[in-house]
């Protein structure tokens, strides 16, 4: 009888030692240990927009089409801008034959006898001469602006990537400088790691870090950069440029989360990155 006491005993002890054990490591794990759930992926996003307005008539890529750098994205209506360089052109003719004429003109008063020719009228022949040349240079510029516009009527692609959420089609109107699509820039994939800034101690540039995806992926990289500085919302500025804060009296203080960048190096094959996805960030620190 006194036998099975003491054995109930130390395997109540047992049990209130490895259920103290499995606390304080779960406490270490979740309160200490560099990880979170609140990961992202994320990428460079290119807005692209035609340098000319027009009407698109070609439209050769669809939507999540992946696309290479300098392949065609739209192309705007050239009509318009091939008038332009033919207009461009017949200037540029046009301002060459005045400036043969007033050089030879300057040229002939140079040639005649003082008594005939004033100085002055020499003088005169040859600012004409050297106005003409100044509006032949004029006209050139001119027609390389309208061959520059006549060549961006074709859009291509700044960056090899992915056409993403494509909203025009054949027939709509685009105006310059006004993005038309966008191109999910496929070399320029990241993670941020979003950490209470209680783990910001644990976590050093250049750690390893290991990136579980939701969809069951898992990728490898290291820390690159963490940011050193996140919106203070409790700190508004008040019409003097001075800050007004709010009193408050919470009895829990929660951690602010700061973003931590994260370059990855290893994508297991078959795994789709899409910027937006969520993912778990585990921190390895270094020794």
């Amino acid at each position: 009888m006194l036998i099975r006491k003491i054995m109930g005993f130390l395997l109540t002890a047992l049990i209130f030692a490895a259920a103290i054990l499995l606390g304080r490591a779960l406490w270490v794990h979740y309160m200490d240990e560099p990880w979170t759930r609140d990961g992202r992926v994320r990428a460079d996003v290119v807005n692209v927009a035609p340098d000319v307005s027009g009407a698109v008539v070609t439209m050769p890529v669809a939507d999540n089409q992946f696309v290479k750098k300098g392949d065609l994205l739209m192309e705007i209506d050239p009509s318009h801008y091939r008038i332009a360089v033919q207009q461009a052109q017949a200037n540029v003719a046009a301002r060459q034959a005045e400036l043969r004429m007033r050089r030879a003109d300057a040229a002939r008063r140079a040639d005649l006898d003082s008594l005939v020719v004033s100085k002055e009228q020499r003088e005169n022949a040859m600012q004409t001469a050297s106005t003409a040349e100044a509006q032949l240079q004029q006209a050139q510029a001119a027609l390389d602006a309208a061959r520059l516009n006549l060549e961006r009527t074709r859009v291509v692609s700044p960056v090899d990537g992915y056409v993403t959420n494509l909203n025009v089609h054949r027939g709509d109107y685009a105006n310059a400088g006004t993005p038309k699509l966008a191109i999910v820039d496929s070399h320029s994939f990241w993670v941020y790691g979003y950490f209470e800034e209680t783990k910001l101690p644990h976590v050093r540039i250049g750690d390893k870090a290991e990136m579980r995806l939701m969809s069951g992926g898992v990728l490898k990289g290291r820390v690159e950069s963490i940011s050193r500085g996140i919106y203070d919302r409790d700190n508004p500025q008040s019409r003097e440029l001075l800050a007004d804060v709010n009193p408050t009296f919470n009895w829990v203080r929660l951690a602010q989360r700061v973003p931590v960048r994260i370059r990855i190096d290893e994508v297991p094959a078959g795994t789709v990155l899409s910027a937006g996805t969520t993912c778990t960030v585990v921190i390895a620190p270094s020794v």
